[in-house]
């Protein structure tokens, strides 16, 4: 009897783990996506343009697809600085001017929550797996196209 309920009470705490698995993720919200290149080299990026969504970016995620990544998309050019709070996959980021030319890349590991600054004002950056751009020659000075115009 007493081995019966054991096997009773593991069985319901491992459904309710796996439950909780399934619900965290379920509660990551994939956003609408767009399509970007850079000298020919496709992406697919989710985006982030209202501040909620950019404030959650890549958080809570644990894996991107091949040549997937986000494009944050800011109201107006400025400064910008990103963190990894919260987020397991190691990231390249990628600062982009108004005039989709590339001002800096940098690479940020999980969880690290110093920030990544722009080295100018930024309207746009995309963040990918890390060494994705490296791996690809893409570098500062580059353009972005495709990118989808701010609503302000």
């Amino acid at each position: 009897m007493f081995a019966s309920l054991i096997r009773l009470i593991h069985g319901c705490c491992l459904a309710l783990s796996i439950a909780g698995i399934a619900h965290g993720a379920a509660s990551v919200e994939i956003l609408p996506t767009v399509a970007l290149s850079i000298n020919g080299h496709k992406i697919t990026a989710e985006v982030a343009a209202t501040p909620e969504r950019r404030s959650t970016g890549l958080m809570h995620r644990f894996s991107l697809q091949p040549d997937h990544g986000m494009v944050f998309v800011f109201d107006y050019p400025e400064p910008q600085g990103f963190w990894m709070k919260n987020t397991f996959i190691p990231l390249s980021i990628a600062f982009i001017a108004a005039d989709g030319r590339i001002i800096n890349i940098d690479d940020m590991q999980p969880h690290d929550e110093s920030i990544h600054p722009s080295r100018g004002p930024a309207l746009y950056a995309i963040e990918m797996r890390k060494g994705w751009f490296t791996e690809r020659g893409i570098r500062s000075g580059d353009v972005v196209k495709g990118l989808p115009v701010p609503k302000h």
